[in-house]
Parts: structure tokens; C-alpha cells; sequence
């Protein structure tokens, strides 16, 4: 008898809950070998090619299920690792990729991105987690790289907007009104970290940044009033 006459030998087989997602766990296929055995016809055993082969199935199949164990732990020391890793980066201004900006107590994020050439006109549109536009600001002609634009928290109204986090979009052209590449960064000072469904942010400004897209990691930007003391 092979494994797949098994389907309807039921007797002897307790349900798991690999069986119940459809998965074929070592112990079910342990369980559906011994049932085997048991229901076999004693005036015609199985071969023994055919057990011997199911065995090495069976050595298999322990084997995988070792691996994915020590993967399973490798990637949990692995981040560990990158968590202690994202402690390090707590008092230090961060540029990570991205086009989101925070507001917190209607204070909000500055606006940040890299203009690839000279544009002569910028336009930052700003929209809420609905894609719904709140605020246009245009800040008039930038020269090339990185430029930062404030936004006060309000809408288009004057109205102050929710805390929350919202995103952006910026859209520069050149005296020839050809579009001008446009990068947008988020750069902030890091004040915490979080560990969620195992995925570090790092707390940036008043938003929350995947470690994943930080590509620059500075000493905090000093102020005006710190650089006059200095």
C-alpha cells in the first residue's frame, strides 16, 4: 500500500493543525507510515524497496524541517542584530528615501528633496492618507540639489490639518518648462526606534522611517542659535 492509498485509511490518525492548513508535517507523515504499516495485508507485506524508500522520504523530510529551523533561527538573530544596530542611530539626522512627512501637535515636518538641475518653477503638493490633495505650496524657482520647503500644517483653507502622517509630491520644470527630475527625501533627526511585526522604524521628525531606506547617517544638524555659540 503507498502513502497516497492512504486517503482512506482515516483509523489511527489524529488531525493536526499542519493538517488542517494542508501542509504534511514530519509527524503526520510518521503517522500515515506507522497506519501504513498497520493496515498492510499480511499475505502480501509492502516491498521493501517501496519502505525503503519511504523511509529516505521520511530522512528527507526531517532534514528540511531542521533547515527551516535554523533559518528560522538565523533570521531572528540577524535581527536582533539590525535592532541593536538601529539603537546606534538614536541623535543622528538621518536622509532616507521617501515621500511622506509628519505632523505632530500641527507641527509639521520640513519638506524635503534633491532637484536633479535648476528649475524655475516647484510646485510640492501635499495629500492625506485618501490621496485627497490638502495643500499646494509653491515655493518659486530652486536651484539644483538638495532644497527643503516648510508647510504649517494647514490646507489650502488655512485650516489646520489632523496629526497624522501625509505624503508628497514635488514638480519642477526648467525656463523651458521641461520637467526637472525630482527626488524626494526625508530627512529628520532620530529620536527612537519601534519594532513592529518584526520591521525596525526608526522615529524621524514626527514620523516613523523603515531602517531599510536610510542611504546617508550624520552627527545632528546643529541650529543657528547653536552655531552662534560655538
Amino acid at each position: 500500500m503507498s502513502v497516497t492509498g492512504l486517503e482512506n485509511v482515516s483509523s489511527g490518525i489524529n488531525p493536526t493543525s499542519s493538517s488542517e492548513s494542508n501542509i504534511l508535517g514530519k509527524d503526520d507523515f510518521l503517522n500515515l507510515l506507522v497506519t501504513q504499516l498497520r493496515h498492510q495485508d499480511p499475505l502480501s507485506p509492502m516491498e521493501s524497496a517501496e519502505f525503503t524508500s519511504q523511509l529516505a522520504q521520511f530522512s528527507s523530510l526531517e532534514q528540511m524541517s531542521n533547515v527551516n529551523t535554523n533559518l528560522e533561527l538565523l533570521q531572528l538573530y540577524q535581527a536582533s542584530i539590525n535592532n541593536s544596530q538601529a539603537v546606534g542611530f538614536i541623535g543622528k539626522t538621518i536622509k532616507a528615501l521617501g515621500n511622506s512627512v509628519g505632523v505632530a501637535e500641527s507641527v509639521a515636518d520640513k519638506i524635503h528633496f534633491e532637484l536633479a538641475e535648476n528649475a524655475s518653477d516647484v510646485i510640492a503638493h501635499i495629500y492625506d492618507s485618501h490621496r485627497n490633495l490638502v495643500k499646494t505650496i509653491q515655493p518659486g524657482g530652486l536651484n539644483a540639489g538638495e532644497q527643503s520647503v516648510e508647510w504649517d500644517a494647514t490646507d489650502n483653507d488655512g485650516n489646520k490639518v489632523p496629526d497624522g502622517t501625509y505624503t508628497f509630491e514635488v514638480i519642477a520644470t526648467d525656463t523651458g518648462q521641461k520637467p526637472v527630475s525630482v527626488t524626494t527625501i526625508i530627512t529628520a533627526l532620530v529620536s527612537g526606534v519601534a519594532f513592529k511585526d518584526n520591521i525596525t522604524y526608526l522615529l524621524a521628525g514626527n514620523q516613523e522611517v523603515t531602517i531599510g531606506s536610510v542611504f546617508e547617517v550624520m552627527e545632528k544638524l546643529k541650529s543657528a542659535n547653536e552655531e552662534l555659540t560655538d
